[in-house]
């Protein structure tokens, strides 16, 4: 047996000095995470302020004309506005009914039309390839979106302008 005592430890062991990389490293990192999180957020990332999503051209497939009539102004987004007969869905308040056999006619009378179309049908294109021409009284300018016809094939457009100019019903 041996004589010596055991010697209690008392001490605590000396504290490690991290390598000078892993303190640049580690800097860096917070410095990372504290620019990425001052960056402005992404459209992706941005709450929308209302539960109505905008239409935007991006959103808007091009639409051929070789759609179902019922599919062609859905895919066009004129359902989300107007009512249109014969089109299931299309009930939107925004704006005005399609129904452009009856109202075609009394919009080119209008004296507040400024357009240059002299048929019903030459009136609903012109309306969309450049609805501030003539806003239908009683709703508000700016509504119908000005890229709408670049969203429509000629051929499309011209479907919409002879099923639009066939419909009539009450004003």
């Amino acid at each position: 047996m041996s004589s010596d005592p055991v010697k209690p430890i008392t001490s605590k062991p000396e504290p490690r000095v991290p390598n000078r990389a892993v303190v640049w490293i580690a800097i860096g990192l917070v410095c990372l995470s504290v620019i990425w999180g001052l960056r402005p957020p992404s459209p992706q990332e941005t709450p929308s302020k209302t539960m109505a999503v905008p239409i935007t051209p991006d959103k808007v497939p091009l639409v051929t004309g070789e759609e179902s009539f019922s599919d062609l102004f859905t895919q066009a987004g004129c359902a989300v506005c107007h009512v249109i007969p014969g089109i299931p869905g299309a009930d939107g308040q925004v704006g005005p009914p399609l129904i452009l056999g009856t109202t075609g006619p009394q919009r080119l009378k209008d004296s507040a039309y400024r357009g240059e179309a002299r048929t019903v049908h030459d009136y609903i294109v012109e309306s969309v390839l450049d609805p501030q021409r003539f806003v239908v009284p009683g709703y508000p300018d700016h509504t119908m979106p000005t890229w709408y016809g670049s969203k429509l094939s000629a051929l499309a457009l011209e479907k919409i302008a002879a099923y639009l100019e066939q419909q009539v019903g009450e004003n």
